[in-house]
């Protein structure tokens, strides 16, 4: 059961990644992008999060499953505070 969780998890960020981009491409909204950019590192952290607790059990994945959802967290922060109007 936590496998489909988290597997519908990733999907979910896949998706909202794949809007804001799309939406980013259509309106040049920059917010968009940071934030579609934000989605890509968050299921990127949810399909290692996958690997880590169901296919590689023996090994800790820790560091390696929460870079990419914090690098994502990161770029939206810095797309927030920095690259404003």
């Amino acid at each position: 059961m936590p496998g489909g969780v988290y597997i519908l998890c990733a999907a979910t960020s896949l998706l909202c990644a794949i809007l804001l981009l799309r939406g980013y491409r259509r309106s040049g909204v920059r917010l968009l992008f940071w934030s579609g950019l934000c989605f890509v590192g968050l299921t990127v952290d949810n399909v290692m999060l996958y690997v880590d607790q169901m296919v590689v059990v023996s090994a800790n994945l820790y560091l390696a499953r929460t870079l990419p959802g914090l690098i994502g967290l990161m770029l939206l922060i810095y797309g927030l505070v920095w690259d404003t109007d």
